[in-house]
Order: C-alpha cells, then structure tokens, then sequence
C-alpha cells in the first residue's frame, strides 16, 4: 500500500461495513426519536406510556434479535433476563427507608444503596456480562434445539428462584416502592443505543462469525471460526441489552412480581422478532411496531362491551391468541418474516474497486511442512485410512487420487483437524496439532469441500470477510482482501449477492476464494472441479497454478479428473482402501503397475468395455 505523503501511515477510512451499518441504524433512531416526538407533542399521557413500553420491549427483543438472529438458536431464556435487570434495578434505587419495611431479610450487602437510575444501569450492565458469562458457558456446548431446550430450562430455573427467594425478591407477592424515573425519553435513549449496537454487532467478527456457523458449522471451523466463542460473544451482548430493558422496565412499572417475566413476556418478545424478522435488527424494529400495533387495537376489544352492535363477553388472553395468529400468519406467507434478514443497507459501496487496488500483498510464507505420521482412521469395524504416512512441502501441488471409497477425503479430513485420527498425528510446521478444523485453520492449513459449504444467507463478500478477519488486523483491511481474492476470481461484481444466488461453479470459485483469504500456507481441495466444465476447469487450474507461483504455498487436491490431475500436479499420491500404494510423479504413476491395477486399469477397461458395447454387433 502507497504511504501517505510526507512519509506518514496511511489513514484506514471507516470500513464499508460498519459505514453501511452506522448509517442504517442512525436513520432507524430517527425514526424511533420521530415517534417519541410525536408521542410527546400530540399524544395524550396513554399514548407516550404506550411508546414508552415500545421502546423498552425494542431493547429487549433487540438483546434477543442479537443472539437468536445471528446464532439461528432460538432462546426462550430473555425474559428471565429482563426479569434479574428489574430487580437487581428495584434493590438498588428502592428508598433505604421503604426498603427497610418492605425487604426486611434482604442482605446486608444489598441494602442502602439508594442509587440514581443510570447508576443503577451502569451496575446492572456490570452485572449483565458476568451473568451472560456464566450462563452461555456451559449452555454453548449445546447447539440447536438442545440448546433452545436449555435456554427454556433457564426461563423455568430464573422464575423459581425468583418466587423462592423472597428475602431478596419478596416471592411471588409484588416487588413495590420502586422509583418511577423512567420516561419516553429515558426509554426511546436506551433503545436507540440498543439500536445501533445490534446492527453494528453484525458486521463485527463475533457476529460474522456467528452468522457463518449457523449458516454451516464445519464450513465456518474451516475458516477459522471458533463458534463457540462467537456465540458466547452474542449471547452476552443479548444478556445485556435483555438486563437492560430490565432496567427500564423496573421503574417504567414501580411494581412487578416474577410473573411479569415469565413465559407470557418471552412469548411475547418472541413473536415480535419473527413477526418482524428476526435475522435484522430492521426487522426486529419493525417487528416491535406492528405488534405493538395489534396489541393496543385488541386490547380495545379483550374486556368486552360493543361492537358493531355485537355485545363482546369478556375474552381473557385474546391478545395473546391474536399474537399466535399474526406470527402464525406470517410464518405461512413469509417464514422470515416481514423484511426476513435484510437490512436496510442505504448506502451501496462505491469505493470497492478503489479498495482492491490498495489492497496489502500477501505476506511471504516461509518454507513448512505438512506432516501426517503413520494416519488410520476407523469407522466400527471399517478402516479408512490405514497407517498412512505422508509429507507436503509447500511451494509444491500434490494430487491424492484412488477409486471411491478408498479413503482419500478421510485423510484429506484429518489433515485439515475436521476428524479425530484413531491413531497418528498431524504436525504443522513441526508442531503437532490435535484435531480441530478452526485451529489448523488459524495454523496455515485452508482446505475446501468436496460437497460445497458455502455461506448461503451471508452476502458473497461476507462469505470471504469471515476468513480475512481471522487473519488481518481489522475488519477495512479484511474487506479489502476479500475483495481482492473475489477480483482474482471473478467474483467482485457479484460481491453484494446473496452466496445462494450463485450457480454453481461460482460457488466453487467462491469456496476456493474464501479460504486463499485465510493466506494458508498449505490449501487443501476436495474435488476443487466437481460439477464445472472444460472452460470452468481450466480457468480454476489457472488460477491456482498462479496462486501456487505468486505465494509459493502447497496445494494437496483431491480430484477425479485425470487430465486436470496429469496437467497441474507435480506429485501424485494414489491410495487404494486405504493405503498409499503409489507415490511420485505423474510419469511414474501411470506407469505403475500397481496403479494400473487398481485404478487407471480399471477405469480404462470400463470405458473399453463402454465403448464396446455401443459398437453394432
């Protein structure tokens, strides 16, 4: 990249990203801070508490949108979060005087504090990342609906604790003498703030990386990705944002008890955020208003009286039915929702070819080894891989062919860390690492599938960001590279696609993109050319003997088609149920009995007596 001039560093502008992103939620705040105004010139005191609770449920359902809408795990478990804010909230800034009378048992350490409402928050805040911590922990272990179970066990866990602990909570009767502080404009600020959090968490690497490991878990281990914790990263932001909608809804009501959190209010924000969409932060905005819409027209009609000349009987939980209805409704006719995961995205990034041209070369990779040391595999009482044992060099492109079912992607898996080795190791570099595909990833070793994993709901360029940020220093500088591997690709004018828009050979291309980003040291290819055609094909060996002279890595495919294998290949290595039975080059393999036998013979009888049989008899 050109220095400055007078010999000073370069300024990095503002990510695209993150511009969009500020953007987007900027004009999202508008419009919330336009209805507070409303709320506040031309309504009535009903309808600025009306928009008041609005704004408090947007910072609970966006803590919820943050975590569920990016991970894709729903979790039950955020009202029991709003809960802990609105009484950690009501012990603080409850007068010492009534606390006296009203809590009598209550702790000597939680007593007297009589704190203002924004301290109050700020502990609550504090309070929020150690209970996010120590509750995602373990629960991350868990994915999909084992882990939306757990969330719903927690749910269960937090309101009897709260019934039971009547020293601090006062059980189930009413937790009262609250201070009422909290206005529209106290709400519609923390909502704001909650606002552009969540749409800024999206383009950060915690949230790309959450995005790619729900969208395809081994796909995002192959580029680095430790999901765990970027999903432990979303669920305490989510535990934050849940705390402090907690807060405001404390001294919003004055008074509460544990059933004010309990399934009612989770069902409620739940239905917000899939009425709305619950992949956007619009989404859940927009969520909030529709269903704050119907809540208060239904709500006309729930304590009966007449209609149209019709006498309504009272009608107990009509707005919950209504509620089950509309996302009922919605998930018929659009099952993400009303705007699903799209954002607003306003501005279009029109500095990107500028971006590819100033993008960093890539770093030199010093001479290493890829090592696999006597490698087996078994399955019950299948062995796949028996007592291999191999070394790449980079600088080199080595081939790995043998019949199906001999085991080739097996140990193609085991030197990427995506599968345990029964016995053996793997050394990158002369360290020996255990199996675990986001840290080989992160050591030097990229590989691709032989059953495409793309990100599909993520954009093609984010598809590529996710494994740049695992290896450059900030997100404009990964965008930049990505941005860069998709030019080398073709892929640049397709940048703000959909991945699932792409046919299919550009998906090849794009999988090989996004792990070149990672600047490996050793690329692994599972049947790179599977599913394109001649021009496809020789335009990838192309690309990859230019990449092979340009950063001098290894290159270890996989592949069925011999003249791709013959013509790009330096090194063969042929693997017969499970044993490597040839090793050497291209001449020395097709001159190998051995290989003739078990594999090039065989296929070259096939197609004699193929062609045979098309002869006229």
């Amino acid at each position: 990249m050109a220095s400055a001039p007078g010999g000073s560093k370069p300024r990095h502008a503002m990510p695209a990203a993150f511009r969009d992103a500020a953007v987007d939620a900027l004009c999202m705040v508008a419009v919330l801070l336009l209805m507070a105004l409303a709320a506040s010139a031309f309504g009535g005191a009903a309808m600025q508490r009306v928009v008041t609770y609005a704004a408090i449920m947007l910072t609970a359902v966006l803590g919820l949108q943050i975590f569920s809408g990016n991970s894709g795990i729903v979790s039950f478990a955020q009202a029991a979060f709003v809960g802990i804010g609105a009484y950690a909230t009501g012990i603080l800034t409850m007068p010492a005087t009534l606390q006296r009378t009203a809590l009598r048992d209550l702790p000597q350490f939680l007593a007297g504090h009589e704190l203002s409402f924004f301290a109050a928050l700020a502990v609550v805040l504090a309070l929020a990342v150690l209970v996010g911590l120590l509750t995602g922990t373990p629960l991350l272990r868990l994915t999909g609906s084992s882990a939306s179970i757990a969330t719903l066990a927690m749910l269960i866990i937090v309101y009897t604790l709260l019934v039971a602990g009547r020293e601090i909570t006062r059980g189930s009767q009413p937790f009262y003498g609250v201070p009422r502080e909290v206005g529209l404009w106290t709400a519609a600020t923390v909502a704001s703030v909650a606002l552009i959090a969540a749409r800024l968490f999206r383009e950060t690497s915690s949230g790309l990386a959450t995005r790619a490991a729900a969208d395809d878990e081994r796909g995002a281990a192959a580029v680095g990705v430790d999901q765990r914790t970027a999903r432990l990263a979303a669920w305490v932001a989510g535990v934050v944002a849940a705390m402090a909608a907690g807060a405001l809804m404390a001294q919003f009501l004055g008074a509460f008890s544990p059933r004010d959190f309990y399934f009612d209010l989770g069902f409620t924000m739940l239905a917000m955020l899939i009425v709305g969409g619950m992949s956007s932060s619009l989404g859940a905005f927009a969520g909030v208003v529709v269903t704050m819409v119907v809540i208060e027209a239904v709500r006309r009609f729930e304590g009966g009286g007449e209609v149209l000349g019709l006498h309504l009987p009272v009608l107990f939980g009509l707005t919950q039915g209504v509620l089950a209805i509309a996302m009922i409704l919605v998930i018929w006719r659009r099952p993400t929702g009303l705007f699903g995961a799209r954002e607003l995205n306003l501005l279009r990034l029109a500095g990107r070819q500028a971006v590819i041209a100033s993008a960093a070369a890539p770093r030199p990779v010093a001479a290493d080894r890829l090592v696999a040391d006597h490698l087996s595999r078994r399955y019950a009482g299948v062995v796949a891989v028996d007592d291999v044992s191999l070394s790449f060099e980079t600088d080199s492109i080595t081939g790995i062919i043998g019949p199906n079912g001999a085991g080739k992607t097996t140990l193609l898996n085991m030197l990427a860390g995506d599968v345990q080795p029964s016995s053996g190791t793997v050394s990158v570099g002369g360290t020996v690492r255990q199996a675990s595909a986001f840290r080989f990833a992160r050591s030097g070793v990229a590989r691709t599938f032989q059953n495409i994993r793309v990100f599909p709901h993520m954009s093609v360029l984010e598809n590529v960001v996710v494994a740049a940020r695992q290896v450059e220093p900030g997100l404009g500088q990964a965008e930049a590279a990505a941005m860069a591997e998709l030019a080398r690709m073709g892929l640049e004018k397709l940048a703000d696609q959909p991945a699932a828009s792409l046919a299919y050979g550009q998906r090849r291309r794009l999988e090989v993109a996004r792990a070149l980003a990672l600047r490996p040291r050793f690329l692994l290819l599972d049947e790179p050319a599977a599913g394109m055609n001649a021009v496809e094909t020789a335009e990838l060996v192309a690309i990859l003997s230019a990449v092979r002279i340009e950063r001098r890595i290894g290159v270890v495919l996989i592949e069925h088609d011999m003249r791709l294998v013959m013509n790009l290949c330096e090194r063969i290595v042929v693997i017969d149920h499970g044993h490597v039975i040839a090793d050497g080059t291209p001449g020395e393999i097709q001159n190998n009995p051995a290989v003739i036998a078990a594999y090039l013979g065989s296929r070259t009888a096939r197609a004699k007596s193929a062609a045979a049989e098309q002869q006229p008899s």
